[in-house]
């Protein structure tokens, strides 16, 4: 029987998607829904058999709840996520952390003061396909990261934009809506990102916001990557086509949106399909390769970071995705801004504190 109570603030794709998996687990229950005053949130809240409030500060000062997850626009998370903080409640956020890393920040050092558990929505580090991979990344039969190269490209419908207008204006846009999961996955596969360079295009759609991307890479141990984005593209080289994880998605199981080369192999992933030297054997161009499948038990990444939130709020477990993470994840993306916007080469390597107060 339930026994954790959760808000959740935002019921948009992501936001359904949480409420869904909460009615399935059977620790938790939908306590309260925050959205916008309409007919459609009333109703969605209605079939969750929660009330719905048009903020988080009524919906706290309201209903006793154990937890909370924002999954609402990206310019909202701050406040959102604070006010929770405000009240030591555990708090799952959306990535980003928050549409700037100044308040990005803001948020760690909340979190650090008042000791309350922040998980930011890298969902995909649960992906049992990122941990298998995680680990044949870290083994002596791949060696030392080299380089990569990664790719997510689709075509969002233009309902995409209808349904949500935000994401074609300041604050949305695939940089900050897809290419943060991206960066996330690049830290925990490569380590710490330390300069990046970029071009952008806004061509395709004529949108304010980009809609086409590429990004070179320097990482902390030298090695080096490059990624294409676009969501104006008709392509099939993206997570969601090459995982097979979320069935809304057309599936390519034996195509891949990332390739790793090491020093003593490579990796296409998600078609987990690595390529090593015989122990013992020369190196070189000339010589055939060994091949292996890595086996993966497939399993909704979603559903395990929801079971992994629920350990945290129970203090059984740290968040495997913190703040200080998605503040970190943000500081690439907008350094990526940054360098489209300027044709420079961004350096991470000291790292700002927030200037002035929100």
């Amino acid at each position: 029987m339930y026994d954790v109570k959760i808000l959740l603030s935002g019921p948009g794709l992501i936001g359904r998607k949480h409420a869904e998996l909460i009615k399935q687990n059977e620790d938790c229950k939908l306590a309260a829904v925050v959205a916008p005053p309409s007919d459609r949130n009333a109703i969605f809240a209605m079939a969750c058999g929660a009330p719905v409030f048009s903020s988080t500060e009524e919906a706290l000062n309201t209903v006793t709840v154990d937890a909370a997850i924002i999954s609402s626009p990206n310019a909202f998370h701050y406040d959102q996520a604070m006010a929770c903080l405000s009240r030591q409640i555990p708090t799952l956020v959306e990535k980003p952390l928050s549409d700037r890393s100044e308040d990005a920040i803001r948020l760690v050092d909340a979190v650090e003061k008042t000791r309350t558990p922040m998980l930011v929505g890298h969902h995909r580090s649960y992906s049992p396909l990122t941990q298998i991979a995680r680990d044949f990344l870290r083994s002596q039969q791949f060696g030392q990261m080299v380089a990569l190269q990664g790719t997510a490209i689709f075509y969002k419908p233009d309902q995409y934009f209808r349904d949500g207008p935000w994401r074609a204006q300041p604050g949305g846009g695939p940089i900050l809506i897809n290419l943060i999961h991206e960066i996330g996955l690049m830290r925990d596969f490569a380590g710490e990102i330390v300069t990046v360079q970029a071009l952008r295009s806004s061509h395709a759609r004529r949108f304010i916001v980009e809609d086409t991307v590429s990004i070179g890479l320097e990482f902390e141990n030298g090695a080096l990557g490059t990624f294409m984005l676009s969501d104006a593209a008709v392509s099939w080289k993206s997570w969601e086509m090459t995982s097979g994880e979320n069935p809304a998605y057309p599936h390519f199981p034996q195509s891949t949106c990332y390739h790793f080369a090491g020093s003593d192999g490579a990796l296409d992933f998600p078609s987990m399909t690595a390529k090593t030297y015989r122990p013992g054997t020369e190196k070189s161009w000339w010589k055939p390769f060994e091949e292996l499948t890595l086996d993966v038990t497939p399993c909704d990444p979603l559903k395990c970071q929801l079971e992994h939130f629920v350990d945290v709020i129970r203090g059984q477990a740290n968040p495997q995705v913190s703040a200080r993470d998605g503040y970190h994840n943000l500081r690439v993306v907008e350094a990526i801004k940054e360098a489209a916007q300027t044709g420079r080469q961004i350096s991470l390597s000291t790292e700002p504190r927030p200037t002035q107060e929100h």
